[in-house]
């Protein structure tokens, strides 16, 4: 359901089969040299989907899925991490106790891919990990939880998580939970921030070395958490509020902090958190995401909100970003601070999507656009996954030190 609502609630279009990246030799020699880290994947999404094979390649303009190893291997895409994403839901115990269950049926799913690919891919869990398997020709397959719900108020269960290789977690998603505030909660703040369970949990994840995502969630919970973590913090899928004003962006003053605080903002590809569309494409976008909210959708009804959201984009075409409008929130990023901050985590198979990427097998045209703009291929490796590395080995050793 995640991605038929971010599919409707986005300006997405559908530009048939991935067509092959044109780079320049430089820009082919920095890529391959590059160690490409995307921190959030939502692959598993399809993973868990009976009869998806992320060893085949896929098509995605027949199935609209845009991760699997063999267009990894095509695109030049190092590793990801792999979201454990769970919407958020009722916060009973019995709904907790689901979300938990859930959440390690995912895990299960991501370990026993690894088994039966293991000349394909591995799990990672630190920077040596990853710069290993780079150097073996294999994918690493890092874990990420996309909304702390499967914690409960079980402290205990993120120790848990830690021990099965999550490396990081998104507190919340498009909700308020346990643990804080969302950025995008339609009732409001409920905690004004972090709770005091959500204090717990950055505690808890700055001892194990976990690195704490403040994607998605309140100013005032990203701002909580600065104050009180021990670590650098990242945000694994978010960009510039002040190129595209959306509730899930970060602030100028946000992203100067997490530079200071050593994190560092991974850039998100979803065409809505990129570029925001006119007013008429935004009021025929609403008009539908009406529609979904009225009933339960069964696949006949899904196929006609598909048709009818590909009029409607096809009628505004024009908004749809670009890689260079998403490589313009790296540049904004590094412009503020350096470019020691800065990342990129796409959200693919999650509503990541821009004209010239509709899938990993295109990352190559990242790495061109920043050739194209005078970026060297130290600034490049930096951005693509020595960044994001720098912040995992700095939370682990600090881990140490809690």
């Amino acid at each position: 359901m995640k991605q038929l609502l971010l599919f409707l609630a986005l300006p997405m279009l559908a530009f048939g089969q991935s067509a092959p990246v044109t780079m320049s030799p430089k820009a082919a020699k920095i890529h391959e040299k590059a160690l490409t880290i995307d921190t959030h994947a939502d692959v598993p999404i399809n993973m868990m989907k009976p009869g998806f094979d992320i060893a085949v390649a896929h098509d995605y303009e027949k199935d609209r899925s845009q991760i699997d190893f063999p267009r990894m291997v095509k695109g030049g895409m190092d590793g990801m991490f792999f979201a454990v994403y769970l919407g958020q839901g009722k916060r009973t115990d019995e709904a907790n106790a689901e979300a938990k269950k859930k959440a390690l049926a995912i895990f299960d799913k991501i370990h026993e891919t690894a088994k039966l690919h293991p000349d394909m891919a591995a799990i990672a869990t630190t920077s040596k990990d990853a710069y290993r398997l780079q150097k073996e020709g294999k994918r690493a397959m890092f874990i990420g939880m996309e909304n702390g719900w499967p914690i409960g108020r079980d402290i205990t269960n993120v120790k848990m998580y830690y021990d099965l290789g999550l490396r990081y977690i998104t507190l919340s998603h498009a909700l308020n939970n346990d643990i804080c505030d969302s950025s995008t909660d339609g009732d409001g703040p409920e905690h004004n921030g972090l709770s005091a369970f959500g204090e717990e949990v950055v505690k808890e994840m700055n001892k194990l070395g976990i690195m704490v995502d403040i994607s998605h969630v309140s100013d005032s919970t990203f701002y909580d958490v600065i104050k009180l973590t021990k670590a650098p913090v990242i945000a694994s899928h978010s960009s510039c509020r002040a190129i595209c004003d959306v509730p899930r962006n970060m602030t100028d003053e946000m992203i100067k902090t997490l530079a200071k605080n050593g994190g560092v903002i991974q850039i998100n590809f979803v065409p809505g958190f990129v570029k925001k569309p006119s007013q008429p494409h935004e009021m025929s976008l609403k008009a539908l995401r009406l529609k979904i909210r009225q009933t339960d959708l069964s696949d006949d009804d899904k196929k006609v909100l598909r048709d009818e959201m590909k009029s409607v984009n096809e009628k505004y075409k024009s908004d749809m970003p670009t890689v260079q409008d998403a490589v313009n929130h790296i540049e904004h990023v590094i412009k503020l601070t350096s470019v020691d901050h800065v990342g990129i985590g796409m959200d693919l198979d999650g509503g990541g999507e821009v004209v010239g990427l509709t899938d990993v097998s295109q990352i190559g045209a990242i790495t061109e656009e920043l050739v194209k703009r005078g970026y060297s291929a130290k600034d490049i490796e930096k951005i693509w996954g020595g960044n994001i590395m720098r912040v995992l080995d700095q939370v682990e050793k600090s881990a140490g030190t809690i």
